[in-house]
Order: C-alpha cells, then structure tokens, then sequence
C-alpha cells in the first residue's frame, strides 16, 4: 500500500486498462522524468482540454478543426509564457530556494521544509558544472540514502557518500579523520580451484606449512593496502578474515562487498580511481576526505567532507518507510526543479498567475482568428480556469469568486498576480517569492495539448483478445494437416 499526495507516484500505481486512461498516465510520466514536477497541472489539463473538446464536438465542430485550434493555441501559450519568463542568475541560492519550495509545497513534510530546500539546493549546486554559459547537472550524481530512526529533522547533506555497511572488525577504528581511502574491486581471498586435486600430507609439519603460506598470502593483501598509505578500504568483494586481522592490527577501517554502483559513486566523490586488483594499488589512486566514520544508529558508514566532491549523497532519517518515502519524493522534486532552473535560466511566477495570464490573451488572440478554428482556440484557452480554480478548491476557497478576482487582476495590467493558498488574497507572485522553472509549465502544455489531439484523432475503439479453439484442440492459427 502507498501513502501519498504525490501525483506521479498516485498515477504510477494505478491499473487502468482504458487506452485513453493509459495515455493521460503516459503524460504524467514524461512529465515526470522531463521536468521532476508539475505532474498534476499536466493531466488536469488533459482532462480539461478534452471536457472543451467534448462540448465543441456535440456542437457539430469537426475534431480535425479542435485539432488546428488547440496547435494554434498551443504555440501562442507558449510564446505567451517565453515573455512571461523571467531570467534567474544560475547560483542564485535564494531564488533557488524559493523555486525547491515551490516544488515541495503541499507535500506531507511540510514541517521540515525549510530545510529539506537549502538541502536540495545545496546539492545539486555542489555538483553543478559550467562550461562558458552552460550549466549542466546531472540527477545521477545526487545519491539520496534512507535511514529509518531519530527525526525527520535531521536530515544532512553529505559532501561525499553514504555506504549501507558496516566495517568488518570491530577491532577497526570506527572514526577515521584525513582519511586516505583505497577502492578495490577484486576479492582479497584465496581463491579455491576449479579443478579437483587430491593432496597427500603425511605430517602435521605439512599442514602447519600450508597454513603459513596462506596467511602470509593474505598479510600481502593487507600488507599492500597500508604501504600505499591507505587508512581505510572499500573492497567492492569479501576479504578474508585474515586480511581483516592484519588490516585491523595496521589501523585501517574497512568495508566489504561494497555494491559497484556505491563505488562508482564513492570514486567521483573522492576523485579517486578503483583498483582491479590490489596489486595495481599506488598512492595516486587513493581519494581523501575529512572524515570516514561508522554512524551510531545504523549500519551506516559516511564518507564526509570530500574536496569539490563530483558527487554528494542526501541522508534522510524518520521514523517509518512511509515518511521516509515522502521525503524523498520531495527532495527528488526539489533537486529535480532546481537543475531545471540552474540549466535554462528561466523562471516563472506560480500561483495560477501565469494559466490566468494565458487564458486571457489567447483568448484574445483567438478573436482576430477567423471561422470555427477560433471556437476551438478559445476552448483551449477556457482549459486553463482549471488551474486556478482548481487550486482555490484545494485551499478552500471559491473557485468562482478568485477566477473572477484574478481575472480582474490580470485586467489590470497584474501580470504576476496569483492566488495565495493561505489567506485567499490575490497577490504578486513573484514579490512572494512563488516562482518555478519555466521548463515545467512548457513541457506541461506541451504534453497534454498533444495527448489532447491524439485522443481527439481516435475514430474507433478495438478489443483484442487470444481466439480459443475447442477443447482438446490447437489454439489460432493453421489446421492441423491430414
């Protein structure tokens, strides 16, 4: 059972077997991956354009003429919302903040977030890169790890990484400072053979020499590790109990079966290289951070302060999976939000403001258009009340009494007027700090007026099902020959 107000995550659950239901879905998730939020504003928009398209159609407009009337309407919105845009300085951490918050409204964490924004932003700046005028960040390298215990509140930021192990030995150190940390990717075992051998020991001489040449085997493992001057290890394989021994007896902390793609990710942040073997280990090949220490409350050990880190880890604590699913789903959205505001550099206002300050000019524009083509622009352009009035009933409000107010508002010239969702009052947005990537609001109205049209090309509806035979006999196909 999943618990949440996230509409991504609701329409990812849901099994529908309607072919249109399965698009408006598809729309939530290309909305979701492209952008990281406005999910909800993309299908109640779909729905909407279709309900306009429903009444045109029953007043004998063709829906080959909805169609033109919703792709002219679609880029005239779209131009509208280019000069509604509003050009943000990429590292600008207080408008970053307000755009993560924005993300993360109306989510069940509202208690913690104001923190869980300055986190977000944090993050996804500490691995932002810029190439000339170019911003780029990647949402692989922001590595979110979950650990139920201790409060929402205390979430942290880790300029490094998060392993879910614990060191070997608790003869180890379990705090290294000025660490200097090996990766290896190989076993530090002796390897058994695949081929079967029998042989004769005839003294308890011979058994004490073969034990010997094994653990001195395995103490050149260790041995290895330290003379690089390594004071932690992280084996991606098992190591030995000897090896273990001799590491712990050196003062190394280490940890075992160590997952690949944890390694990877600990080699970015520590801009360190993984050893294949333990014999390629050198110097040069070890990373360096503040501190590696295994956590109290689980069996946690964190890589901190690493030096310009490629890439950082999110630790989120609470009490239940349920709460720490949702506070992911948040701090996705909000890293999500800000990559997209770092990257194009281009915000705008929320709060209703900018579907009021569309529907209002397409309307416009729709009455210098000629013939039925302008009913259908005007259809889409009445699709977007459902936003703002959508919005009023969610805060409960009248959705009818803060159309008209915004309407009003925007009549006056108040092109950043929106709804605040707290005390009801038609304000300035974007005096209010409620701003948003401009890449959400486009890939929104992209998506849906284009599932709109598809919807709105279908003829026909066909059910197939598999052709059963008669029992006993073979299914479709060909007769059985003779």
């Amino acid at each position: 059972m999943t618990i949440t107000n996230d509409g991504a995550t609701i329409l990812q659950d849901i099994s529908v077997v309607h072919p249109g239901a399965k698009m408006v879905i598809e729309v939530a998730r290309a909305q979701d991956e492209e952008v990281g939020d406005g999910t909800t504003t993309a299908v109640v928009l779909v729905g909407s354009l279709m309900e306009k398209a429903e009444q045109l159609i029953e007043r004998k407009i063709h829906p080959t003429v909805i169609a033109e009337g919703y792709r002219m309407g679609m880029k005239k919105s779209l131009e509208i919302l280019d000069e509604l845009s509003l050009t943000i300085d990429p590292f600008d951490r207080e408008k970053l903040i307000r755009i993560a918050d924005t993300a993360m409204t109306g989510k069940s964490i509202e208690s913690v977030k104001d923190k869980l924004n300055g986190i977000a932003v944090d993050a996804v700046m500490a691995i932002a890169e810029k190439e000339g005028n170019k911003i780029t960040a990647d949402e692989d390298n922001v590595l979110i790890k979950k650990q139920a215990g201790d409060t929402m509140d205390d979430a942290e930021l880790v300029r490094g990484v998060v392993i879910d192990k614990k060191r070997i030995s608790e003869d180890m150190p379990r705090k290294v400072k000025d660490a200097k940390i090996a990766l290896v990717a190989s076993p530090m075992e002796i390897k058994k053979t695949q081929v079967k051998a029998k042989i004769h020991i005839s003294s308890s001489e011979m058994v004490s020499a073969f034990s010997a040449q094994e653990r001195e085997a395995l103490k050149r493992f260790a041995d290895k590790v330290i003379e690089s001057g390594a004071n932690v290890l992280l084996c991606q394989k098992g190591l030995a109990d000897a090896v273990a021994f001799y590491l712990a007896k050196g003062g190394v902390l280490a940890v075992e079966d160590v997952p690949e793609k944890d390694m990877k990710f600990a080699a970015r942040a520590l801009n360190a290289q993984i050893a294949n073997k333990v014999d390629e280990l050198s110097p040069d090949m070890l990373g360096r951070a503040e501190l590696v220490e295994q956590l109290e409350d689980g069996e946690f050990v964190k890589i901190s302060g690493c030096e310009n880190p490629k890439t950082v880890t999110i630790l989120l604590r609470g009490s239940s999976e349920y709460l720490l699913d949702e506070l992911e789903r948040a701090v996705v959205d909000g890293t999500r939000v800000v990559m997209d505001a770092m990257e194009d550099g281009k915000l705008v206002v929320g709060g209703g403001s900018v579907e009021t300050e569309i529907l209002m000019k397409v309307r416009d524009y729709a009455a210098n258009v000629g013939g039925r083509v302008q009913l259908a622009i005007e259809a889409f352009a009445n699709a977007f009340e459902v936003i703002p009035v959508t919005l009023a009933e969610n805060s409960g409000y009248n959705p009818v009494d803060k159309l008209v107010d915004l309407k009003n508002a925007h009549a006056k010239g108040e092109k950043y007027a929106g709804l605040n969702v707290y005390n009801g009052k038609i304000i300035d947005m974007l005096k209010e700090g409620v701003i948003e990537p401009q890449r959400s609001k486009r890939q929104a109205i992209q998506s849906a007026t284009e599932a709109a049209i598809l919807l709105l090309r279908v003829d026909d509806m066909m059910v197939t099902r598999e052709s059963k035979g008669p029992e006993g006999a073979p299914g479709g196909g060909m007769p059985p020959m003779g």
